[in-house]
């Protein structure tokens, strides 16, 4: 087996982020790299979006950027903009191609299928594989499935998103539909869910037909592209190792209250690389305790109040839409924390502080 520096185990979002990372500012030129990972080719299989609050490493991955935004519940419709802040959308297999090109200039870096073929005993491992977690487990999950359609004409308003369509059935869970209009006539159509993993809510194909050929009114149409997912809302449980730090989803970087995951990652990458030469003392890198704090109040009162969570969602996005943006993205002081709390229903909330 071949002794290597470093190790990324998991070569996804995560690993290949803090891969790049390091390649682009130079401290592999002197280190050996393996990352492990099975899949045989990479193609699009993710779509990554968040609100741009911090720059990145890969605008020129962006399949699309928008300044304007609605949310609706069945009898109203909120319609913002935000110039600052820019909702962005990253095609992954674009992403791939990118990092990938670049690591391969790097003969230090070399990569493996599974991780028998490296020795594990004298290498710095970072990874991004959470711990195997069964989905009937009574826990929270951001579960999602979207398509991208392609129509003959042109039917959508590429200028702005619907962020959250809460007019569909919620079955006492919290349901929404999300559009991503990339041309006039492309766009990516998604069905959220966040709840336990009920068996009688992924029945996606048919929600999605439904909500595009009824609520969309779209008739002919294509689908081209296709992606299912589920994002754990709780943090894992992995264990800490003196020659490991846990990184992604596995290393906490998923925002519980929104899902939120990408740029997370890319200053966690940013992080450990301004540290690399000093890796073995390095103080855990983590979301705010604020946020920590605060989203495990608002799922609590998401669990126990699923039918008024459309409501709530809606009352939130009556702050600036900057200040809700920032908030989302871990990037709000204390007194733009203070005007959501404010929007929020303040008698559920504060029997959700008292649960906790």
């Amino acid at each position: 087996m071949k002794d290597f520096d470093y190790i990324i185990v998991g070569g996804g979002c995560a690993g290949l982020s803090l891969a790049y990372e390091l390649q682009i500012h130079n401290k592999l030129e002197n280190k050996t790299l393996a990352i492990i990972e099975p899949r045989n080719e990479y193609k699009k299989d993710r779509t990554w979006s968040f609100w741009k609050v911090i720059p990145h490493n890969f605008d020129d991955c962006i399949e699309k950027d928008w300044k304007n935004f609605s949310i609706n519940i069945s009898s109203n419709t909120n319609f913002l903009e935000c110039s600052e802040y820019p909702y962005q959308s990253i095609n992954s297999g674009k992403f791939y191609k990118k990092v990938n090109q670049k690591l391969r200039e790097n003969e230090n870096i070399k990569f493996y299928k599974n991780i028998n073929g490296v020795n594990i005993q004298n290498s710095f491992i970072f990874n991004s594989v959470p711990p195997q977690i069964k989905y009937d487990e009574k826990k929270l999950w951001q579960h999602f499935c979207g398509v991208e359609i392609e129509t003959k004409n042109n039917i959508f308003d590429d200028t702005i998103i619907n962020l959250m369509d809460f007019d569909c059935e919620q079955k006492n869970s919290v349901h929404f539909f999300y559009t991503l209009p990339y041309s006039k006539n492309k766009a990516l159509i998604e069905t959220t869910w966040i709840s336990e993993m009920s068996k009688d809510e992924k029945d996606y194909e048919m929600q999605l037909k439904n909500y595009i050929e009824n609520n969309l009114n779209i008739k002919n149409y294509n689908i081209v592209y296709k992606e299912v997912g589920a994002i754990p809302l709780f943090y894992p449980s992995n264990s800490n190792k003196s020659n490991r730090i846990d990184i992604g989803t596995a290393g906490g970087m998923t925002r519980l209250s929104t899902g939120y995951t990408f740029l997370n990652i890319q200053e966690h990458s940013k992080y450990l690389r301004e540290n690399i030469d000093n890796i073995h003392r390095l103080k855990k890198f983590e979301i705010s305790k604020k946020y920590q704090f605060l989203d495990k109040i608002f799922l609590e009162v998401l669990k126990k109040n699923s039918k008024k969570m459309p409501s709530i969602f809606f009352k939130m996005f009556k702050c600036s839409p900057k200040t809700v943006i920032k908030f989302l993205s871990n990037k709000s002081n204390y007194f733009e924390d203070l005007a959501i709390i404010l929007k929020m229903p303040k008698w559920i909330f504060i029997k959700a502080l008292f649960r906790k």
